[in-house]
């Protein structure tokens, strides 16, 4: 036997041998924790009912013994960590999109649980692509707390075998979690490749906490006060519609183009393209004002266009 470099750790050594031990590190549980509370608090903005996340268990396994237990059986999004240049699977059960299908789309529960072993519709496909990116921002903000990567969404899979992110008999990390809602629920799984948790071992072996220390305070005054003299120039939407260019190469003027908006309507309150609220459309003193009534919500909007679509 060769004997060791110099410089190398005998103990470094011997952990990348046998892979890493999830009872010996900590951090994990509480990131999963953490993710599950985002996704709970992302989820409270689109439902009317309450939803539940919970960290089920973490575990260790093979890659190609942990996504054939879902085979046929769930939806499989696939991101990119640029950082830790590795790719991750998260993961939802058939149960879990069929639950969550019913809770976006305003359903009370008093119907009998779906059950059907066909394939998944192009409006929940559509539904699983907007929780991956929802899953994909959660991870992000869990993992800060070690380190600081975006999580990428590149591909949905249906088919488990088709879910590729290295060898199958290569080792990974499983979290798996508990939705709750309407008196039934699912699960969620994000898989880990062992090869982008090891070089953040040991500081995934202690706790620490999630803040970070203070900054200047007077450089962070000046900032906010600067910031607050900035100009934002303000646009409201009364109504959006789309047209053919041939009608308009043929508008006039003096041309009257009718509107279906009425007073009653919302208005769309706008920052450099950007939606902000929903407003009300008032007139006070001969001048047209706004009041502002929800702040303008895209995954709630999202919802809306399926709904109407």
């Amino acid at each position: 036997m060769s004997e060791p470099q110099k410089g190398t750790d005998i103990r470094d050594m011997l952990l990348d041998a046998a892979g890493l031990s999830v009872d010996k590190l900590p951090m994990l549980q509480i990131i999963f924790d953490r993710m599950a509370t985002f996704c709970a608090d992302s989820l409270r903005t689109l439902a009317a009912s309450q939803a539940y996340y919970s960290l089920s268990h973490v575990e260790s396994g093979r890659i190609g013994d942990i996504l054939e237990m879902y085979e046929a059986n769930a939806v499989a999004g696939i991101f990119h960590a640029p950082t830790w240049d590795n790719h991750i699977i998260v993961g939802f059960d058939r149960d879990f999109i069929f639950s969550m299908v019913e809770v976006l789309f305003g359903a009370d529960g008093s119907e009998p649980p779906f059950d059907d072993e066909r394939n998944f519709s192009t409006i929940e496909n559509r539904i699983a692509q907007m929780l991956f990116e929802q899953a994909g921002k959660a991870l992000q903000a869990s993992f800060a707390l070690v380190s600081d990567t975006p999580f990428k969404f590149e591909r949905q899979e249906t088919r488990m075998d088709f879910a590729v992110i290295g060898r199958r008999n290569n080792m990974a990390v499983a979290a798996k979690f508990l939705l709750q809602a309407l008196g039934r629920g699912g699960e969620m799984f994000v898989i880990i490749p062992q090869s982008a948790l090891t070089p953040m071992r040991q500081v995934l072996s202690r706790v620490i906490s999630g803040e970070s220390n203070a900054g200047d305070p007077n450089w962070s005054r000046q900032i906010r006060t600067e910031v607050k003299k900035a100009s934002v120039p303000l646009r409201a939407v009364l109504e959006e519609r789309s047209i053919m260019l041939d009608e308009v190469a043929h508008f006039k003027v003096g041309q009257v183009l009718e509107l279906q908006a009425t007073p009653a309507s919302r208005v769309k309150l706008e920052a450099n393209e950007q939606p902000l609220f929903w407003c009300q459309l008032g007139q006070t003193e001969g001048s047209y004002k706004l009041r502002v009534e929800e702040v303008f919500d895209p995954e709630k909007e999202f919802i809306n266009d399926l709904l109407s679509s």
